[in-house]
């Protein structure tokens, strides 16, 4: 089950909960944990998501990263807005082929018209994998 805030625009909601976090999510295996605009939480596992050397992919810690951020900022939005990707960058620290990676998304940034987060991927022992930053634009619909 998902931790999200009891003011959560209820549109927002139903697109969440409806799609799983969208394909992709639900093909890569992610599941959120908790969700806000100042911190989310998802899971990913490796196993699916490797390259042909075994090692979890670096598009996977961005797959990740993005979909943190993106839900966080379109959180922070609120109703009748939404969030647009302007800017991402990945930094891989350490690989890993095996077991569950977990996303931690702060905000850096949250403005009327930007949100920036960062997104840090960490191994089951804590170990920092990558860091993922991300800038969104706010928009009107």
């Amino acid at each position: 089950m998902t931790l999200l805030p009891p003011d959560l625009d209820p549109e927002l909601v139903e697109r969440l909960v409806g799609t799983g976090g969208g394909a992709l999510c639900r093909t890569m295996g992610i599941e959120f944990l908790e969700l806000s605009a100042e911190r989310s939480v998802a899971t990913m596992p490796v196993e699916g998501n490797t390259q042909v050397i075994g090692l979890l992919h670096g598009g996977a810690h961005v797959v990740l990263g993005e979909s943190l951020g993106s839900i966080s900022s379109a959180i922070h939005a609120g109703p009748g807005r939404f969030a647009v990707g302007i800017e991402i960058n990945a930094t891989h620290s350490r690989s890993i082929t095996e077991g569950l990676v977990t996303g931690t998304c702060t905000a850096l940034v949250l403005g009327r018209t930007l949100a920036t987060h960062e997104i840090v991927m960490t191994d089951d022992a804590g170990r920092r994998l990558s860091t993922v930053r991300m800038t969104n634009l706010l928009r009107d619909r």
